[in-house]
């Protein structure tokens, strides 16, 4: 069982669920609110999606990442800031057309991905550790192995700590190519997803395996979508490692009881608590991940917000 444990917490998200809960922020400023609200519950992370402040869906803009960051640092709350990396992968492949790129796909190169936290410089990005067909319909999230290969280069010569992000037990294995080939600087840092449509299940069994499949000396997190996210937290503790919780990934703490980011922080930390863990700080956490201080400079250059 994990004794000192990280609390990540996915704040938003790219997903349509703006229509489905009033809680899940939007605009920057809501975003920022809402990981200082975390931060505040005991979140050592923050994991962050940026949307489109007129239409809800998420984007890939610099200058709303800069402002989002920007106003975390202004509020002087203590939180590593964790940048997903992972916009840019969506391809829709139509059955009538499948040489077309439907008009849903946003699909750029590796480096493209990445053109906010060159800008920025966060302590964590995240790097999404391979292909996935993407729900029932003609969408598919495509991030091949050359791909990462560039992306974990760049991200090495940044100083920003990968998160990989692993959604079967493929993308471990190619995670894991990454960190043999030394892309990933040590230790390196996992997040095991289930439960994502078609990914690895939301199961014990099957998070125990992905697990097995880890270097020796990885630090690991694991989270679970929808009334999946308590019961995969409580997994990960008692399996050695970290948890994920937010709104990107569950909207309610019961059936029918809509959350916010600082109450389903505020319900893993009782879970790790109850389970006789405690929650790392975000200083304890730089420790045990290795962040280089580099990452966690605040935004000065306000002129990175004009950026798109």
């Amino acid at each position: 069982m994990k004794s000192d444990v990280i609390v990540t917490c996915a704040l938003t998200g790219a997903g349509d669920t703006v229509s489905r809960s009033e809680h899940v922020p939007v605009t920057p400023a809501q975003i920022a609110a809402s990981a200082v609200d975390a931060a505040n519950a005991g979140a050592t992370v923050v994991h962050v999606h940026v949307r489109d402040p007129d239409t809800g869906r998420g984007s890939r803009r610099t200058d709303l990442y800069a402002d989002v960051v920007e106003r975390i640092r202004d509020a002087g709350v203590d939180v590593i800031v964790n940048l997903t990396a992972g916009m840019g992968g969506d391809l829709q492949v139509r059955d009538d057309d499948p040489g077309t790129p439907g008009p849903a796909t946003d699909l750029v190169g590796a480096r493209d991905r990445l053109v906010h936290v060159d800008a920025l410089r966060p302590e964590i990005c995240t790097l999404d550790c391979g292909s996935l067909n993407f729900g029932d319909g003609d969408m598919a999230y495509v991030s091949t192995a050359e791909m990462l290969r560039i992306g974990a280069a760049h991200i090495q010569a940044l100083g920003v700590k990968p998160e990989l992000e692993c959604f079967d037990t493929g993308h471990v294995r190619l995670a894991n190519q990454l960190v043999a080939e030394g892309l990933v600087d040590p230790p390196p840092l996992y997040q095991l997803c289930m439960g994502i449509p078609y990914g690895a299940p939301a199961e014990p069994r099957v998070l125990q395996a992905m697990v097995d499949l880890l270097p020796a000396g990885a630090q690991w997190a694991a989270f679970g979508i929808g009334r999946m996210q308590l019961p995969m937290a409580a997994q990960a503790v008692l399996l050695g490692g970290h948890v994920r919780v937010g709104l990107e990934d569950n909207l309610y703490l019961s059936r029918g009881v809509k959350a916010t980011n600082a109450q389903l922080v505020e319900r893993a930390v009782t879970l790790i608590e109850t389970l006789g863990a405690r929650v790392l700080t975000p200083a304890e956490g730089r420790d045990l991940l290795g962040l280089t201080t580099a990452g966690s400079t605040p935004v000065t250059d306000r002129s990175a917000r004009a950026a798109t």
